[in-house]
C-alpha cells in the first residue's frame, strides 16, 4: 500500500479527512480487481479537480498578465494545464509511485504513463480542493503548476516557440526526424533529431515522437538563446 504520510510531506499539505486522498490515488483497475464500492475511484473527483484547476489558472493569468487579452490568456492557460505539463508536475511530486493500480496497469507501465498521471494529478487538486477548500488547491497549484511560467510555456509550447524563433532569424522550417527507437511496444522510447536545414541542432527523446519532439525543440531554444 502507498506510504499517503510520506506523499503528504511530498506535497507540503496534510489531510484532515485522508479518504479524500485515498481516494484520489485510486485508480479504476485497482477499484475493479479488489472489488470495492462503486466509484471508488478517482474518475469523480478528477473532474471535480479539472475545473478546481481552470478556475484557479484562470484567475492566476487574469491577475498576473493585466495587459494579455482573453484569447492569449486562453492558449497560456492551455499550455500550462495540458497533459504535458501534468504528467511533469506528478513526476516533480512522485506521484506514480503513490497510485493504487490493478495488476494490469502496473505490469504496464501505467505508473509512469502520461495519460494517467495528468488524472491523478487532477484528482490530488479534487481532494485537496474537498479537504481543505480553495485557498489549500490554490497553494498547491501555484507551487507546482503555476510556478515559472515562463520557461514552461518555452518547454510545453516548444515547437511553436522554435519556428518563430528559426523563421524570424533564418526564413525557414525546423524538420524533425525520428534517429532511434528503442523498447517494446507497449513502454517504446523514441529520439529525435530538430533540424535547421541540414544542421542538427538538439535532440530529445519521449515515449511518443511528439514528446520526443518537444524536448529536442526545448533543448534548441535554449541552445538558440
Amino acid at each position: 500500500m502507498s506510504d499517503l504520510n510520506q506523499f503528504q510531506d511530498i506535497i507540503n499539505y496534510r489531510f484532515n479527512n485522508i479518504n479524500y486522498l485515498r481516494l484520489a490515488l485510486t485508480h479504476s483497475s485497482y477499484a475493479n480487481e479488489k472489488g470495492m464500492a462503486k466509484n471508488f475511484y478517482n474518475e469523480r473527483i478528477e473532474f471535480l479537480g479539472d475545473a478546481v484547476l481552470e478556475f484557479i489558472s484562470s484567475d492566476f493569468l487574469y491577475r498576473n498578465y493585466t495587459d494579455m487579452q482573453e484569447g492569449n490568456m486562453t492558449k497560456l492557460r492551455a499550455n500550462l494545464v495540458c497533459e504535458d505539463a501534468l504528467a511533469f508536475a506528478a513526476v516533480k511530486i512522485s506521484l506514480g509511485r503513490y497510485l493504487y493500480l490493478g495488476k494490469g496497469e502496473e505490469n504496464t507501465n501505467g505508473r509512469n504513463r502520461k495519460s494517467l498521471l495528468c488524472d491523478a494529478f487532477e484528482a490530488v487538486i479534487g481532494a485537496i480542493y474537498l479537504d481543505g477548500g480553495i485557498k489549500a488547491a490554490t497553494e498547491f497549484v501555484n507551487r507546482f503548476v503555476l510556478n515559472d511560467v515562463e520557461k514552461k510555456m518555452d518547454m510545453f509550447d516548444s515547437k511553436t516557440v522554435l519556428q518563430e524563433i528559426v523563421q524570424a532569424k533564418y526564413g525557414v522550417t525546423v524538420k524533425y526526424e525520428v534517429i532511434e527507437e528503442s523498447g517494446p511496444e507497449h513502454d517504446k522510447s523514441f529520439t529525435v533529431a530538430a533540424f535547421l536545414k541540414d544542421q542538427m541542432m538538439a535532440k530529445g527523446t519521449g515515449h511518443s515522437k511528439k514528446e520526443a519532439e518537444k524536448e529536442a525543440a526545448y533543448r534548441a531554444i535554449q541552445m538558440l538563446k
